[in-house]
């Protein structure tokens, strides 16, 4: 906005819904006046008009080829200024994404005082609730020893040796197969570009786009065949979701797995600190109970949460939840590694859907994260948490103990990615989740198996 001298005559603003307000001006007519008179002098300064030196047009000639423009730019500037005087030493200032918009069509009289309206965002008022006798349940788990043998099985798998299978051997699920194939018109032509040539996967797992593994069990090495696969209009590629694709395939290479048997001898391959297989089988379980612990806090700060946020109240603006949803669009753009927002219409439509459908399906979503947000911004404001630096190195070393980089490696990683505030910030929510866990309530709740309590979690 531009800065001037206008002064605002009176000023009035009033709250509106969803955390929006109405802000009301007048100017003086003198002021209004000295507005246009400047403007005025700048045109006649700027303007060129045959017939006249630069800077000596007279005000009649220029009123009378620029009247209605001048006018326009007169009241643009009047606004601007307006505004910006009447929002000095305010609280209720525009959200930075919130710009104030014009409402109506006010009269700009250069003899009068000019009073126009113009409504915009604020950041909403935040009454957090209180989680005093809440109760919150929590599932029943324990580590099975199907559950310990299955990582067990996890760890031969990652020290198979794969080898070459038989010729005239027939491809099996958890076979590895080297494929080639291409997508196929109606003509049975082939699509430029849609061919791939030595991939690698193994059958069963279903890491290729197409989903194709199926088609290849009971194939020999060197088989191909054209197959016809259909997608569901929820398939997870939204390139392929509601299509039927026509593929030409190929069995290239084919190789088998063989499993190490489970003995000392894998548990000191898999790592020096073991000597014997009942090493291996400890640490293995050790794993288990710290993902056990690990999935149960954050379930339980996660109920806390939902029921924090249930007993809130937050009027959030809609510009507040527009740049949210924008976000969201922006980063699935980028996973997606899309460039604009009409590539990813063209992939959206092919499941039958527009992009605005799409920004619909996340606002429950949105709407929520937001005033979580929110609502957790402010009691940790309000408790004055801090995150000193004994905490943040704290942090540093359990990251640390946990992966195989240095105390000082994990330090300088979240100082070069510019984390640091963000692992502050996450500090500050744990020390208030932690007090609000004090205030609720825990009830034991169904007993769930290992592996589906992780299967919830996806």
């Amino acid at each position: 906005m531009r800065r001037g001298s206008h002064v605002v005559v009176t000023k009035k603003i009033e709250k509106l819904e969803n955390s929006s307000v109405r802000l009301t001006v007048t100017v003086g007519k003198d002021d209004v006046r000295a507005s246009y008179e400047a403007l005025l002098k700048e045109y006649a300064r700027d303007v060129r008009i045959d017939g006249f030196r630069k800077g000596k047009v007279p005000s009649t000639i220029l009123e009378r080829k620029f009247g209605s423009q001048l006018r326009l730019d007169a009241m643009g500037r009047v606004m601007d200024q307006a505004v910006e005087k009447a929002l000095e030493g305010e609280t209720l200032v525009p959200l930075s994404y919130a710009q104030p918009s014009l409402e109506g069509q006010p009269s700009f009289d250069l003899d009068c005082d000019f009073s126009f309206s113009v409504a915009y965002d604020v950041f909403p008022e935040v009454n957090a609730g209180d989680v005093a006798d809440a109760e919150i349940e929590l599932p029943q788990v324990n580590i099975a020893k199907a559950d310990e043998d299955r990582e067990l099985d996890e760890i031969r798998e990652r020290n198979a040796i794969v080898k070459d299978k038989e010729d005239g051997a027939t491809a099996k699920r958890g076979d590895i197969a080297t494929v080639d194939y291409s997508e196929l018109d109606e003509a049975g032509a082939l699509v430029p570009g849609s061919e791939r040539q030595d991939f690698v996967f193994e059958i069963g797992t279903g890491h290729n786009l197409y989903k194709f593994d199926d088609e290849f069990i009971g194939l020999k090495k060197g088989a191909e065949k054209t197959v016809d696969k259909t997608f569901p209009a929820d398939f997870e590629y939204a390139e392929l979701a509601g299509q039927t694709k026509r593929l030409h395939i190929k069995l290239s290479k084919l190789k088998e797995k063989q499993l190490p048997a489970l003995d000392d001898e894998l548990a000191q391959d898999v790592s020096e600190k073991f000597k014997t297989l009942a090493d291996l089988k400890a640490d293995v379980r050790a794993k288990l109970e710290k993902r056990l612990e690990d999935r149960l806090r954050s379930l339980r700060e996660k109920a806390i949460i939902n029921v924090l946020v249930e007993r809130s109240t937050v009027d959030i603006p809609a510009s507040m939840i527009a740049a949210e949803l924008e976000m969201r669009l922006r980063n699935l753009m980028q996973r997606m590694g899309i460039e604009n927002e009409e590539r990813l219409a063209q992939i959206v439509s092919s499941s039958g859907r527009s992009v605005d459908q799409l920004r619909e399906e996340w606002r429950p979503e949105a709407t929520k994260a937001i005033k979580t947000r929110l609502v957790m911004d402010k009691l940790v404001a309000e408790g004055k948490y801090e995150a000193s630096e004994e905490a943040i190195a704290a942090e540093y070393a359990k990251m640390a103990s946990e992966s195989s980089l240095s105390v000082d490696e994990v330090k300088a990683e979240y100082e070069r990615r510019g984390m640091v505030e963000y692992l502050s910030d996450r500090i500050k929510e744990d020390q208030l989740l932690a007090d609000l866990e004090k205030k609720v309530k825990t009830k034991k709740g169904k007993k769930v198996a290992f592996v589906d309590l992780f299967k919830e979690n996806e």
